[in-house]
């Protein structure tokens, strides 16, 4: 039998009929091959690598008391194994006596292979439990119950080493990977000015790093208290995992922060380019908030009676941010820089589409001149194409609504009805020549 199955059990019954010579050779042989595979999975038990790593620890809490409750047990397993042993020893002294044993000694063989013959010392019996109050009287064990009991201690025994080993082989190389790729982290973003009390995600290092130290110590000092049992209800011993929560977490922390030192790295390669064009930017807002300025003054000196919207001076704020950030650059505080160019970016365009807004709206007034002055010249040239430049109402008209539009100031709602009536005359003009001009057809 080999690590880490049960113990066989012993053949036959305590009430069996005294076997004849051939079925005594025939258990003798199977107790034989019993015997070999009990000592093989006991000697596996002790060279066993969590057994050795549980015996050199400083355990604390669950797996302490687990281990010295498994520690007894192990040791009741080899003094109930020596009990078998000799039990098994003493059948086979009693069967060499004689090529041919007598009832007698098949009877007492028997006895001691299907019997309660094996007396086992009651600290050996108490199933390897420590003893309290009075001393326990010693059992008596078939070999079949004595192997039942050796079944029990040995699969608690190894039920805790398996798990210990488990997790020891699970999580220490583990955290000890991560923590390196922390520290990797750590030196990339103290580079890039991510600190512990400068920046959050430079406080939230320190955490993790004092979270994986804590860890690494518990889980060497008490492996056991990061086992999860299997839910399955096996009764394989190790049956269940490693609790990995902790451990997970801390990782899904460190990669958060990676992902944020990735970005501040992105914007220490990019800033220079991103400053120029935020720099353009608010030169192309501030030139044409000049503009928009410029042509408020030509707006108020040519246009009479129109309300003329006032034009703000660039943003001093933006400004003041846009120097910040160069400065931030300067001194490599890409932490600061990265959030600084993300808001300024956003408000600069926001800055240049109100400049743009501003110089719409200051120069409506010269938009509508221009337009009246087109549709006038645009009548006017209707006008002489059917032979009528010369009509004196016309010409009239002509004159009076061309002199409200250059002349300043220009008064834009009467010079607008004076285009409007010259229209209004050229269209009636025209009505005779348009019908004339059907009738030939």
């Amino acid at each position: 039998m080999g690590v880490p199955g049960p113990f066989p059990g012993s053949p036959g019954r305590p009430d069996a009929p005294v076997p004849d010579r051939e079925e005594v050779d025939r258990a003798l042989e199977r107790l034989g091959a019993e015997y070999e595979a009990i000592e093989t999975s006991l000697l596996a038990l002790q060279d066993h690598a969590g057994r050795r790593l549980l015996e050199g620890a400083e355990l604390s809490g669950t797996t302490k008391e687990r281990w010295a409750a498994a520690e007894r047990s192990i040791t009741v397993l080899w003094s109930l194994f020596d009990a078998y042993t000799a039990a098994l020893e003493s059948a086979r002294e009693l069967r060499e006596r004689r090529r041919w044993p007598s009832a007698e000694d098949l009877a007492e063989l028997t006895e001691l292979l299907h019997g309660e013959g094996v007396t086992v010392p009651g600290a050996a019996a108490a199933d390897g439990t420590p003893e309290d109050g009075p001393a326990r009287p010693d059992e008596r064990f078939s070999l079949e119950g004595l192997v039942a009991r050796m079944n029990g201690l040995y699969a608690r025994s190894l039920d805790v080493i398996v798990a210990a080993d488990a997790v020891w082989s699970a999580l220490p190389a583990r955290i000890d990977l991560l923590s390196a790729e922390l520290q990797r982290t750590r030196s990339l973003a103290h580079s890039v000015g991510v600190r512990p009390g400068e920046h959050p995600a430079g406080d939230d290092l320190e955490r993790i790093t004092e979270e994986l130290l804590r860890l690494r110590e518990r889980v060497i000092a008490d492996p056991l208290a990061f086992w999860v049992s299997s839910s399955t209800g096996s009764s394989a011993p190790g049956g269940g995992r490693p609790d990995t929560g902790r451990y997970d977490r801390a990782a899904r922390a460190l990669e958060d922060i990676r992902r944020e030192v990735a970005a501040v790295l992105d914007v220490r390669q990019d800033a220079e380019r991103r400053l120029m064009q935020l720099r353009d930017v608010l030169s192309r807002a501030d030139r044409t908030l000049t503009e928009a300025r410029q042509a408020r003054g030509e707006v108020l000196a040519k246009i009479a009676a129109s309300e003329v919207p006032a034009v703000s001076g660039p943003s001093t704020a933006l400004h003041e941010q846009l120097a910040a950030a160069a400065d931030y650059r300067r001194r490599a505080q890409w932490h600061r820089l990265s959030p600084l160019l993300d808001s300024l970016e956003e408000r600069a365009e926001d800055e240049l589409h109100r400049a743009r807004e501003s110089l719409t709206a200051v120069t409506a007034p010269l938009a509508v001149r221009a337009e009246l002055r087109g549709r006038l010249d645009a009548y006017r040239a209707k006008v002489a194409r059917h032979g009528m430049a010369d009509d004196p109402l016309l010409t009239e008209r002509y004159d009076l609504a061309r002199r409200m539009l250059w002349s300043g100031p220009c008064d834009l709602r009467a010079a607008g009805q004076a285009v409007w009536r010259y229209q209004q005359a050229a269209a009636e003009a025209l009505v005779p020549q348009q019908l004339e001009g059907r009738g030939e057809s």
